[in-house]
């Protein structure tokens, strides 16, 4: 290898990627029609049900979008028991793991105050690991948005047979929690997440990592210190030596970023000029 070749390191594998995707393709679904829906007396929102034909079609298209997300929900429970049986830590040890675990823990709310230094120039960048605090943030909060959505959205569903369990009133109240949290999550995923994920400065204009599946050595090194550490240390950074993704792959993480990225920027911009309107119109 000259000393001039690029070195990739594998960050995330093929079917993760797939998971990824799938999460991508849902919540986009679901997003678009759902904000479609509720604001159906909106002339935007009339414009997506004619381009998909009917708001009935955006029904059916926003159910579609529900079984896909808990299938990759139920999946996701499937690879953490798999994961943590191939392990040799107990269950609690596996989920609070400081090093690849999702829990947040003391070295995340450290690394929270070194980064407000450092945004203020008060103090280096964090030696930041396998998963960021805010990262970790964003995994929670797609585990608390897909149960209360997803619960709430089962009421809605099936009023028949869910009611012969709760009172009919109810409904009114998985409504309104179904219908908020949407939007708040929609609000989140298209701004703090996208921002936080492609749109700061040293990604700008796209991470394309969760399509490639890989990022350069070095920017292992800037970006993940603690992790590249930990690869040395543990002997394993020559088995997540990969080679260079290939072009059509490059270029699929670009189209198929940047048209999601306009989707769901489009969608808030429309949101918020509603919301506006509404309020001071």
């Amino acid at each position: 290898m000259s000393k001039t070749e690029t070195v990739y390191v594998q960050r995330f594998n093929v079917f993760a990627r797939v998971l990824h995707l799938t999460v991508i393709i849902s919540f986009l679904t679901l997003a678009l029609t759902g904000m479609a829906l509720k604001f159906a007396d909106e002339p935007w929102a009339g414009a997506i049900a004619s381009f998909f034909g009917s708001f009935r079609v955006l029904g059916v298209l926003h159910r579609i979008g529900a079984v896909l997300t808990f299938g990759y929900f139920f999946i996701h429970f499937i690879l953490i028991y798999q994961n943590w049986r191939k392990s040799d830590k107990s269950f609690i040890s596996f989920v609070f793991d400081k090093t690849i675990g999702m829990v947040p823990n003391l070295q995340d709310a450290r690394e929270i105050g070194q980064t407000i230094k450092w945004f203020v120039g008060k103090g280096p960048r964090p030696r930041y690991g396998r998963w960021t605090y805010w990262e970790k943030f964003d995994y929670f909060a797609v585990f608390w948005g897909v149960a209360v959505i997803g619960l709430t959205g089962i009421c809605l569903w099936f009023p028949t047979w869910v009611t012969q369990y709760i009172p009919g009133s109810w409904l009114n109240i998985a409504t309104i929690i179904h219908s908020d949290e949407a939007l708040l999550a929609t609000g989140f995923i298209f701004t703090i997440h996208f921002f936080n994920t492609h749109i700061r400065p040293e990604k700008w204009p796209l991470d394309r990592v969760i399509f490639t599946g890989s990022v350069t050595l070095e920017e292992l090194k800037h970006e993940r210190p603690r992790e590249y550490e930990m690869l040395v240390r543990e002997g394993r950074l020559d088995d997540v030596i990969v080679d260079r993704p290939p072009t059509w792959l490059v270029i699929f993480a670009y189209v198929f970023g940047f048209t999601a990225l306009t989707i769901g920027m489009g969608l808030v911009f429309l949101i918020m000029y509603t919301i506006f309107q509404r309020t001071f119109g």
